[in-house]
């Protein structure tokens, strides 16, 4: 009797020649020992999509660690492992019709790889070769029944990893597991020392260029080291121990020359939002989660925002607690942003004055004494950076260059001399001649109890934001007939429209981007026009946790590659696009 792996073999070796219509018959189910293989779907033809495979191998089989691959979160740290591996198999194999997915240097939560109680799989995109429009079948042969069984054995068969060599895989592995696991623990103990964030001395913070996530070679960098004031050691579970330079919650303003390395450490905050791998130079530069990075966006669209915190009396009388348009300015922009990455639940905003609206930021006081406040709506950040603290204890990390506007609202200010922090704030408190003291709150203002400054004029700022509710057909416009999809990291077809997201800072990774695009689909089902946006995001987020990223797509046998977004980046999406409907 022909086994499985030979009468796949023979079948592609009769269509040899035929129309590529025909390889729509192998669709189904086949086994090779302990790998089976499921062709989902097979494209059309060769210029479409790839087909969708999914090669399997069963818990007992593979026979990895219990410890490792029962926690979610562990899970997650092998599927980022194995998924990594099996791209290093297929370089090896030069098999370039197999597409596994390639990861960045952060530790996301993945569809390409999955670990569940039954067993291990890998969610494939296979080019099936052809000459012209007719079938190659002795090669795909080749990539059916000899190497993605070949790659699922060497990802997957755990026992029969190589041990005694100089890097043992089951060693590497553990190690991944265990950094992962105590990067996740240093996060919240972040958050129970009321930090927002920490840079490990000795990490590398620059990148190897500009169109690179990689790091800057050691011998060209100069590696980080915390002021003395600002450092602190954590002990973590495992007995590791991390010393480095811990950002306490309030406002931090980060200043120094040109080409100092500001924005340096506000991009590495900005990426610490998520787990980095071993050798990324950033292991050890945690971000408490909701951090969202806030810029200036000329002619996006803005749907039923409230930024009269910022940007009230127009001229044209225009009620800007309920503002739309289809193309803001860099101010009205960045205000919108602001607003809406705390109605997705930011407790923390970065902010660079290169990438900001400089009438958002700061006004100094000629312009004050030439225009009077009632003549100009703007009112700027520097004027609501405290109270946004003192109201809904909202931190903001400042890198500013050019002004000193900021130094009377920091509680600390960092400078950077040749890429070397230093703790100047009190030189820069008696620069502009104040103390701490002259940051906590005025006597007798009504204001939550989570430190901060705030005036008695802007005691009802930030206090409670009207919640904007999308209509039931917010996201089904007439126009379209097909589901959302992403092109590219910086955009989402959604029906005709495009959504632009090129300044969503934050999405890491493509696959982000198409998992948005799926959330978008997603909140179309839960829009009933009584549910709140907040209250949607919040429904997809306890999804998410609770079903993992295959929950988005109704966990359909292949979902194609999508990694997990933060609420932050889906709710940017939803803003974003020119066709969202409040219910008035």
């Amino acid at each position: 009797m022909s086994s499985p792996q030979s009468q796949l073999a023979s079948t592609l070796r009769n269509l040899d020649g035929r129309s590529y219509g025909n390889y729509k018959q192998l669709r189904g189910r086949y086994r090779f020992g302990p790998v089976t293989l499921v062709i989902d779907r097979v494209q059309v033809d060769p210029f479409a999509s790839p087909s969708k495979i999914r090669v399997r191998i069963g818990r007992d089989d593979a026979a990895f660690p219990a410890d490792l691959t029962t926690g979610r979160a562990d899970r997650i740290a092998v599927s980022d492992f194995l998924l990594r591996l099996g791209n290093d198999v297929l370089a090896r194999l030069e098999q370039r019709a197999i597409i596994l997915g390639r990861p960045g240097q952060e530790i996301l939560d993945r569809s390409n790889v999955v670990i569940d109680d039954a067993g291990f799989e890998a969610r494939l995109l296979v080019n099936l070769p052809a000459r012209g429009r007719r079938i190659l079948g002795r090669q795909a042969a080749d990539i059916l029944t000899r190497d993605l069984p070949e790659l699922a054995r060497a990802m997957f068969l755990h026992g029969e990893w190589p041990s005694d060599t100089s890097d043992p895989l089951p060693t590497a592995l553990r190690n991944h597991v265990q950094l992962h696991r105590d990067q996740l623990e240093l996060r919240e103990r972040l958050g129970e020392a009321g930090l927002l964030g920490f840079i490990g001395n000795g990490a590398i913070l620059p990148r190897r260029s500009g169109d690179s996530d990689l790091p800057m070679d050691a011998a060209d960098a100069v590696p980080f080291r915390s002021p003395t004031s600002l450092e602190r050691t954590f002990t973590l579970s495992s007995g590791r121990e991390v010393t480095g330079m811990a950002v306490p919650r309030g406002v931090t303003v980060i200043v120094g020359g040109g080409y100092h390395g500001k924005s340096t450490i506000l991009r590495a905050l900005e990426r610490g939002v998520y787990p980095h791998i071993a050798g990324d130079g950033r292991e050890w530069v945690i971000t408490e989660p909701t951090a969202t990075t806030i810029r200036a966006e000329d002619g996006r669209a803005v749907t039923g925002d409230d930024i009269s915190p910022f940007i009230t009396n127009l001229p044209s009388r225009t009620d800007t607690r309920s503002f739309t348009t289809t193309n803001a300015s860099g101010s009205t922009s960045q205000a919108a942003s602001l607003v809406e990455a705390l109605e997705a639940g930011a407790r923390t905003l970065l902010i660079d004055e290169d990438t900001s609206a400089t009438n958002f930021m700061i006004r100094d006081d000629r312009m004050r004494a030439l225009i009077p406040a009632d003549r100009e709506p703007i009112t700027p950040f520097v004027d609501r950076v405290r109270p946004l603290f003192a109201r809904r204890g909202v931190s903001t990390v400042l890198v500013a260059g050019g002004s000193s506007a900021f130094f009377e609202v920091a509680d600390r200010v960092i400078a950077l001399d040749a890429y070397v922090p230093h703790d100047v704030t009190e030189r820069a408190h008696e620069l502009v001649g104040i103390s701490a003291a002259d940051l906590d709150p005025v006597e007798g203002a009504e204001v939550a109890d989570v430190g901060g400054g705030v005036d008695v004029g802007t005691a009802g700022l930030f206090a409670d934001a009207r919640e904007r509710v999308p209509t039931a057909q917010a996201l089904r416009p007439a126009s379209k007939t097909k589901s959302a999809k992403a092109k590219g990291l910086g955009q989402v077809q959604f029906g005709k429209a495009v959504i632009d997201l090129g300044a969503v800072a934050q999405l890491v990774d493509p696959q982000q981007t198409s998992a948005v695009a799926e959330a978008l689909e997603y909140l179309a089902e839960i829009f009933d026009g009584r549910s709140s946006l907040t209250e949607a995001l919040d429904e997809i987020e306890g999804m998410l946790d609770a079903q993992g990223i295959d929950g988005l797509t109704g966990h359909r046998d292949h979902p194609g590659h999508l990694a997990r977004p933060r609420p932050q980046e889906i709710a940017a999406a939803l803003n974003r696009f020119r066709g969202l409907r409040l219910v008035e």
